[in-house]
C-alpha cells in the first residue's frame, strides 16, 4: 500500500532544522534525530531480520544516514529517508545472510521465561504479515508508538497507519486463532 509522505509541521521543522545543523558538523544535532528515529529504525528492522541481528543494523543505519546526510534533497523527509535506508539494509542483510543463528525456543536459557517465547513466536507471525502491516504493527506493538507517532516519524499520513494497523491486526489475530 503506498503512502503519502507527510509530517506534522512541528516535526517536520524540527527534523530540517537538526538535519542542517548535523550537516554543518553538530553531531549532538545528528544524536537529537537518533533519539527521535531509533525506536522507528529499531521496529523497521526487526520487522524484517532476525532479534539477534536488530541492533547491529540499527547502528548500521545510523552511521550511512550520517555518512550520506549531505545527499538528503529535503531535510523535511529525513524520517522516510531514514526508514528506506533500513529496509535496503535488512534486504541486503538477507541477501548476505547464509544461514540465521537464532536458538530455537526450546535452547534457549533455562531462565528464560514462557512469556518470551510467546512473544518471539508472536513477532515471527507478525513477519509473515504483508510489509505494510508488519511494519506497522511492530511499531505499535513493540515499539509502544502511537499512530501519529508513526505517521510523524515514517512520513505516512495519519490514515494509513490506522487503515494498516486495523487491516494487519485483523490478519494477526486470524492467524494466531489457527
Amino acid at each position: 500500500m503506498a503512502s503519502v509522505t507527510r509530517f506534522s509541521p512541528g516535526h517536520a521543522a524540527e527534523d530540517s532544522r537538526l538535519v542542517r545543523e548535523a550537516r554543518g558538523g553538530d553531531a549532538s544535532a545528528f544524536e537529537r534525530l537518533y533519539e527521535r528515529y531509533a525506536r522507528v529504525i529499531h521496529g523497521v528492522v526487526l520487522a524484517r531480520v532476525g532479534r539477534v541481528d536488530v541492533d547491529d543494523l540499527v547502528q548500521d543505519v545510523f552511521l550511512a544516514a550520517w555518512a550520506r546526510l549531505a545527499t538528503l534533497r529535503d531535510p523535511q523527509a529525513f524520517g522516510g529517508w531514514l526508514t528506506s535506508i533500513a529496509r535496503r539494509r535488512a534486504i541486503d542483510h538477507h541477501r548476505r545472510a547464509v544461514e540465521t543463528t537464532e536458538l530455537p525456543a526450546d535452547l534457549e536459557a533455562p531462565d528464560a521465561a514462557a512469556p518470551r517465547a510467546e512473544a518471539i513466536a508472536v513477532i515471527e507471525v507478525v513477519r509473515s504479515l504483508p510489509d505494510a502491516y508488519r511494519e506497522t504493527l511492530v511499531l505499535r506493538l513493540v515499539e509502544g508508538m502511537t499512530g501519529q507517532e508513526i505517521a510523524d516519524r515514517t512520513g505516512m499520513t495519519p490514515a494509513s497507519v490506522r487503515v494498516n494497523l486495523h487491516r494487519g491486526m485483523r490478519l494477526l489475530r486470524d492467524r494466531l486463532q489457527r
